[in-house]
C-alpha cells in the first residue's frame, strides 16, 4: 500500500510540474511552447480527470496565439512593406500547422462544464497560397535586380534567396538557371603556386601534394583553387606558398650504458605466519603470495636521431590590385627517432615501457629528401588550417 501511495505521489508531482510549466509559458506569452507541453501530456489518457488543467490551458493558449498572429498579419499588411511578405507567409503557415497539431486529439471534454473545449479553426489555404505567391514574386524580382549589380557578394545573397524560393515554390519560373548563374558568378577563383627561396631542392611529389586541393576537404562552395591556370577564367586571388628555409640536422647516433635495479615478482610462494609456519586460509590451504626478488640488468642503448624543419609563408594576393591581403607564417617539423638496446642480466629490471627496445634493430636513416617530404605532411595540415581560418573575403 505504501508503494502504491508513493507512485501516485510521484506522478502527481510530475503532472503538477508540467501544468506549472505550461502556465508559466502562457503567462510569458510563449503560447506555442504552452501548446506543445499541453499536447504532449494529452496524447495519452486525455479523458483522465488529472488532464483537465491541460485542456483548459490548451484552449486558452490557442485563443491567445491565434488572436496575436491575426493581429500581426493585419498590421504587417497595413505597412505595405514587401520585406514583410516572408513574415506574413510564415504566420499563416503557423496558424494552419497549429490547428493540424490539435485536430487529432479532438474532442477534448471539460468535465465540470459538461462541454468540449472550443478551438475555432479557420481555413487558411487561400491566404497561404496568395502570400506564398506574393513572396515568391518579390524574391524573384529582387534577385533579378541584384544580379544586375554584378557584385559577387550580391550573387551569393541571391543564391540563398533562390534556394529559399525553390523550397517554398519548387521550380518557380527559371530559378534553376538563375541558381547556376549566380553560383558561377559568385565564386572566387584562386590560383595557387609555390616558390622556393631555400638552398635545397624540394621534392616534386611534395609540391604536387601541397597543390592537390581535392585532398584538403575545404568545403567552401564559393572558392575554387587551381594549381594550373585554366582558359576563360579570371582569377580573383593568388595564393603563394613560399618556402623560406629547410633545416635538416645531421644524422646522430648516441650510445650509453647504464644499470637498472628494482624489485620484481618472480612467481608465488607460501606465506609464513609470525612463528615461521605456513599460513592457511579458511579451507586449510596454504596462502600464496607474490615472490619478489631484486632484479638487475645492464643495458647498452643506441639512439638514432634526425630532424627536419621547414619554415614557409602563405601569402594572399588580390589579383585586381596586385596587393597583399594577408600573410601567414608556418613552421613544420618532422623528427626521426629510433631506439634499440641490448642487455645483460634480468630485463624485468628495466622500466615497464622499455622492453620493446630490446627487440628493435638499427634502421637506415631516411634520406634528406624523404625527411622534407614527411615534414610536408604537417605543412599541408597547417596550410589547410590557414585557408580554413582565413577567408579571402571577410
Amino acid at each position: 500500500m505504501k508503494k502504491i501511495t508513493l507512485i501516485i505521489a510521484f506522478f502527481t508531482i510530475i503532472t503538477s510540474c508540467g501544468v506549472k510549466q505550461t502556465q508559466n509559458n502562457l503567462a510569458s506569452g510563449n503560447y506555442d511552447a504552452a501548446i506543445d507541453i499541453a499536447l504532449s501530456n494529452l496524447r495519452s489518457n486525455k479523458d483522465k480527470k488529472g488532464k483537465q488543467d491541460y485542456i483548459y490551458l490548451l484552449e486558452e493558449a490557442f485563443a491567445k496565439v491565434k488572436e496575436r498572429d491575426l493581429n500581426t498579419v493585419s498590421f504587417l499588411k497595413k505597412e505595405n512593406n514587401p520585406r514583410n511578405l516572408e513574415k506574413i507567409y510564415n504566420t499563416y503557415l503557423a496558424l494552419h500547422d497549429r490547428q493540424e497539431k490539435i485536430k487529432p486529439l479532438l474532442p477534448l471534454k471539460l468535465i465540470k462544464e459538461e462541454r468540449n473545449a472550443i478551438f475555432p479553426f479557420d481555413d487558411y489555404n487561400d491566404q497561404i497560397i496568395s502570400s506564398k505567391n506574393a513572396l515568391s514574386n518579390y524574391l524573384y524580382t529582387n534577385a533579378k535586380a541584384l544580379m544586375l549589380t554584378k557584385d559577387k557578394m550580391n550573387y551569393r545573397r541571391v543564391y540563398d534567396d533562390l534556394i529559399y524560393l525553390d523550397k517554398i515554390n519548387h521550380n518557380y519560373k527559371d530559378i534553376a538557371d538563375m541558381l547556376d548563374e549566380v553560383q558561377l558568378k559568385g565564386t572566387d577563383y584562386v590560383i595557387v603556386y609555390t616558390k622556393n627561396e631555400t638552398n635545397m631542392i624540394i621534392p616534386v611529389e611534395l609540391q604536387n601534394d601541397l597543390l592537390d586541393f581535392k585532398s584538403y576537404n575545404l568545403n567552401d562552395k564559393w572558392t575554387i583553387y587551381h594549381s594550373e591556370k585554366q582558359k576563360d577564367i579570371t582569377y580573383d586571388y593568388g595564393m603563394l606558398i613560399n618556402f623560406r628555409s629547410i633545416l635538416i640536422s645531421p644524422e646522430q647516433i648516441k650510445e650509453r650504458e647504464f644499470t637498472k635495479e628494482r624489485q620484481v615478482v618472480d612467481g608465488k610462494r607460501k606465506q609464513l605466519d609470525a612463528n615461521g609456519k605456513i599460513a592457511l586460509d579458511n579451507q586449510g590451504k596454504p596462502i600464496m603470495i607474490d615472490n619478489t626478488i631484486n632484479a638487475m640488468v645492464k643495458i647498452n642503448e643506441v639512439k638514432q636521431f634526425k630532424s627536419c624543419q621547414i619554415t614557409a609563408k602563405v601569402d594572399y594576393v588580390d589579383n585586381k590590385t596586385k596587393q597583399s591581403i594577408g600573410s601567414f607564417p608556418i613552421t613544420s617539423q618532422f623528427v626521426f627517432e629510433s631506439t634499440f638496446a641490448t642487455y645483460k642480466g634480468d630485463p624485468r629490471a628495466a622500466d615497464d615501457n622499455y622492453g620493446p627496445n630490446f627487440y628493435n634493430k638499427i634502421v637506415p636513416f631516411p634520406t634528406s629528401e624523404q625527411m622534407v617530404y614527411d615534414t610536408g605532411e604537417d605543412l599541408k595540415s597547417k596550410i589547410n588550417g590557414v585557408i580554413t581560418n582565413n577567408q579571402f573575403r571577410k
